[in-house]
């Protein structure tokens, strides 16, 4: 049985861009958005995810667009697993490629989230393994071309700048930024619907429609996206735990697994190698 092996690195030569490297097996991403892109490379097997409200598969020499704060999964079609690599640039990378194909401003989209296209899949593949070797000028070279390649095969401009929240009603803003202040002591249920003057089952259901997730799942989303911030400040995984407001140093490696791929000290010691 084939062991599963991941990795998760920054890129050495292009701030704001994180790459993947990884074989699952079992391994079964939770319900979670981005604040990047993902453009990932399927190498072999299949993987099935859940994007945007459709169940999709990506099968060996597919690539995976994803538009940054869609809510998706991420599991093995099959027993044999898959394996694949994955480029997740921040949206002001991709958007200044953009610009530099003179593109008006705006945060690009892909329509077509699963595509073959055999030209876009070897530039993403030069570009990431690129990425794993020291010559900096050649992965630079190569992710932009390869991000260019990609913006110009299946994205679509967009509409105007990418706004700094997500533009929700007045009462699911108030939730929302009640749990981004409570993340070590979440009110309960009961309470934000009190906030809000709406019943609990309308809340969960208000509030999903807006995020994609429910607020118990969000909160842990945004707990992982504290707890990498923390890491990245060299924080140890216990005392990071702690801040980002799970209950002990395991239940932030079951939670961050399942979203970025790989557990905090795997994730902590890539990018901070100087310290490990």
């Amino acid at each position: 049985m084939p062991t599963e092996v991941a990795r998760y690195w920054q890129h050495a030569a292009v701030a704001g861009v994180d790459l993947l490297r990884a074989r699952y097996i079992t391994h079964r991403y939770g319900r979670h958005a981005h604040e990047t892109y993902t453009f990932g490379l399927i190498e072999s097997g299949t993987e099935e995810f859940e994007y945007g409200g459709t169940l999709l598969r990506a099968e060996a020499g597919a690539v995976a667009l994803l538009d940054p704060e869609v809510v998706h999964t991420g599991q093995a079609a099959t027993p044999a697993g898959w394996s694949y690599r994955v480029l997740y640039p921040e949206v002001g990378v991709v958007a200044e490629v953009a610009a530099g194909l003179g593109w008006p401003r705006g945060t690009p989209r892909f329509p077509q989230t699963v595509v073959h296209d055999p030209r876009s899949a070897a530039l993403l593949r030069r570009a990431h393994q690129a990425a794993e070797h020291d010559d900096q000028l050649a992965s630079s070279s190569l992710l932009t071309v390869a991000l260019a390649g990609l913006l110009t095969a299946h994205a679509r401009p967009g509409g105007g700048p990418a706004p700094a929240a997500p533009r929700a009603p007045a009462d699911i803003r108030a939730v929302r930024d009640l749990l981004h202040e409570r993340l070590a002591d979440p009110p309960a249920l009961a309470e934000l619907a009190e906030l809000t003057g709406l019943s609990q089952f309308a809340l969960l259901r208000a509030f999903r429609a807006e995020h994609g997730l429910p607020p118990h799942a969000y909160l842990n989303q945004v707990r992982v996206r504290r707890a990498r911030a923390l890491l990245d400040q060299g924080l140890g995984p216990a005392q990071v735990a702690i801040t980002a407001g799970f209950a002990d140093q395991a239940h932030l490696t079951r939670h961050f697994k399942r979203v970025v791929g790989v557990p905090p000290g795997a994730y902590q010691r890539e990018r901070l190698p100087a310290a490990s």
